[in-house]
């Protein structure tokens, strides 16, 4: 089984902010591979079904961003789960451009509050996830107002353009692993 979780905020307020593009994916994941609407189970928003010979879950928290670990108690010491193998946080980055995402196999938090609170849940930062990017706030901006505000149409068109690819890239981490969909993803 493979377990695909895009971070983000609930409420329609937030649906087109930096902070949710990890929505955004796991959105365009259910629609292209028909895994049909999203569910509520507790704290997250379900879907899943089977791609190729994979069972996929698709996860949306709809705790606030820096609660997400929460939601994802259900799957610590689940024996059919390797989280450093079958698990995918997809979360928004500010030091890459719009336009820009890369897989990583494991890492720090990088002051993202979400992958803070994953971490803490988990117990490790050996997960695999994938950064969208949302550019940087400018000298006079908040960090906090940033991530919670609308990308300007250009930043949504960038954004929105890359998904086709990441849902390749996202097929390529289910069918071969992190190592080749970084090798043919990341920019």
């Amino acid at each position: 089984m493979k377990v695909i979780c895009g971070l983000g905020n609930p409420g329609p307020e937030y649906d087109t902010t930096r902070h949710n593009v990890g929505w955004w994916l796991v959105d365009r994941l259910s629609s292209e591979w028909r895994l049909g609407p999203f569910q509520r189970s507790g704290p997250l928003l379900v879907a899943g079904g089977t791609v190729g010979d994979q069972t996929l879950l698709l996860l949306k928290p709809v705790t606030f961003m820096n609660r997400s670990g929460a939601a994802l108690a259900p799957l610590v010491g689940d024996p059919e789960l390797d989280i450093a193998r079958d698990l995918l946080v997809v979360v928004d980055d500010v030091a890459l451009a719009p336009g820009r995402a890369r897989f990583r196999p494991s890492g720090s938090a990088g002051g993202h509050n979400g992958l803070k609170s994953v971490e803490a849940m988990l117990g490790t930062q050996e997960y695999a996830r994938l950064r969208i990017g949302v550019g940087s706030p400018g000298p006079g901006e908040g960090l906090v107002e940033w991530v919670l505000s609308a990308l300007p149409p250009e930043d949504e068109d960038a954004v929105l353009g890359l998904l086709p690819e990441l849902v390749e890239g996202v097929r390529v981490w289910m069918d071969e692993g992190i190592e080749a969909a970084m090798s043919r993803t990341n920019r």
